[in-house]
């Protein structure tokens, strides 16, 4: 089903000084919108019957204009912005037709389908905002994300804000490369400067980045972090993980991390995607990523080699390290939630448990020459949980293996297939039935599966999505939709 939802908004900050903005609407919500166009410095006119008291008194200050009457499309003109603030749902679409016919953006307050521009909600320290809009979906829940913002933004920062503007052409005019300049912006945020702006003495402040400005820079010499990404869900990432991605100029990352992991990233560093395709030359594949790390940490780069999960869990994350070692090049290693704690979490299954699982082993189906060699005796003893990072294929080898060397086909398994994902899917079942659940309910990559007696733990103890299919809903569809709702 096609989604429903409008397209995000364009977030985007406006000069309206000097510049006419046009506000439709006499009483209190209209009220409420001038003060900050006053701020903004624009030119602002009202437009109504009558004028409330709040916007009498702008008019009597000489703040703002009266436009007396009804509303007139004539009234657009000149205007670079228009707000519909009356209580007459007629009249605000009158005005939204005419703004649009104009190629006026236009703000309808409380109607977010007419307007063609939104007022978001607003965190202000000096001349840095920081703006929060839902897009209309619940202006209520950008207030609150506002009210939380305010009670952690201190007002050192605006005064900060304002001295670095003050800086700003002597700053550009001696550090004309980017990079050097936001070197220098990441020393001054760590400097006293904002901590002597809290103590109200903003000449030291501006002493102490004048000092840093003229200060000579050490080198700069590239540096790799090996970063874990967990398992998608961006609440998952590390505070460590984060700050790398927002310092990167270079970030290589694999298929499987996730879009909404990506976006956390600097808006201008360069993502690389490295990830390994199915049937391609993974050895090939990890040669070019060699590569790619010394040539951009010898270029001077800081480098985030980002990895699904965790990189030193099956992610070659020690062969990487390897190649920087032996190059020279400096590293460090942030660790991620690897799939396994993460999808069986996710899917409610505890990998050990005092009843039924007193060891876990994480396995892979390949290693560096072809399939892995298993001590599938070992394997099949009960009262063990196997999470094996294999996607879905060659289950029935596995399941064969596994009865074979003495595991019960009466064990629970459960396929966990995109784990901690919004479309995250758990098929759950026995081992005997592995391959033909798996295809009634056509599983796909990127998946996880668990072996063991803790995996019957997935039906009684979900709380993420839906709960776990079994073999019975893919034969029986009605009693699939039945189980979800």
């Amino acid at each position: 089903m096609a989604s429903t939802l409008p397209p995000a908004l364009f977030p985007l900050f406006l000069d309206l000084r000097d510049r006419r903005v046009l506000v439709v609407g006499g009483g209190s919500v209209a009220a409420r919108k001038v003060p900050a166009l006053l701020d903004a410095g624009a030119e602002v006119v009202v437009g109504a019957p009558a004028l409330g008291e709040a916007l009498a008194t702008l008019a009597q200050q000489g703040r703002i204009r009266h436009r007396a009457g009804a509303f007139a499309p004539e009234w657009l003109d000149a205007a670079w912005l228009v707000i519909a603030a009356t209580n007459d749902a007629a009249v605000n679409r009158r005005i939204a037709d005419a703004a649009q016919a104009r190629r006026i953006f236009i703000n309808v307050v409380d109607d977010a389908e007419l307007a063609s521009a939104q007022l978001p909600a607003r965190v202000q320290r000096g001349p840095l905002q920081v703006a929060i809009s839902s897009g209309g979906a619940s202006p209520m829940l950008a207030r609150h994300l506002r009210e939380q913002l305010e009670t952690r933004f201190d007002a050192s920062l605006g005064a900060l804000a304002q001295l670095l503007a003050e800086l700003r052409m002597r700053i550009r005019s001696r550090l004309t490369d980017l990079g050097q300049r936001r070197a220098f912006f990441e020393r001054v945020l760590a400097g006293p400067a904002q901590a002597l702006l809290r103590r109200g003495d903003a000449q030291a402040a501006r002493h102490a980045i004048e000092a840093e400005l003229h200060a000579i820079p050490p080198p700069r010499t590239g540096r790799v972090a090996l970063v874990g990404a967990g398992p998608g869900d961006p609440g998952l990432l590390t505070l460590r993980a984060l700050r790398l991605l927002n310092e990167a100029d270079v970030i290589l990352h694999d298929r499987l991390v996730s879009a909404d992991v990506l976006a956390l990233a600097r808006r201008d560093a360069l993502c690389i995607d490295v990830g390994k395709r199915v049937g391609g030359n993974h050895d090939a594949t990890q040669r070019h990523i060699h590569a790619l790390l010394l040539e951009h940490a010898r270029a001077g780069q800081r480098v985030v080699r980002l990895k699904g999960g965790d990189a030193f869990v099956f992610g070659r994350g020690g062969e990487e390290l390897e190649a920087l070692r032996e190059a020279g090049i400096d590293y460090e290693v942030v660790p991620g939630i690897t799939a396994a704690t993460a999808c069986a979490a996710y899917a409610g299954i505890p990998l050990t448990h005092r009843e039924h699982a007193q060891s876990v082993h994480l396995l892979t189906a390949q290693t560096r020459d072809g399939d892995a060699e298993h001590d599938w005796h070992a394997l099949a003893k009960p009262h063990q949980t196997l999470v094996f990072y294999m996607g879905v294929q060659g289950l029935a080898q596995l399941r064969d293996r596994l009865i074979t060397h003495g595991r019960a086909s009466s064990t629970p398994v459960a396929l966990v297939e995109n784990g901690s994902h919004p479309q995250q899917r758990v098929i759950a079942g026995t081992l005997a039935q592995l391959p033909e659940l798996a295809t009634a309910h056509g599983a796909r990559a990127p998946a996880l599966l668990v072996v063991g007696e803790v995996a019957a733990l997935a039906t009684r103890l979900h709380w993420f999505g839906l709960p776990p299919l079994t073999l019975a809903d893919a034969r029986c569809p009605d009693a699939a939709l039945a189980h979800a709702a």
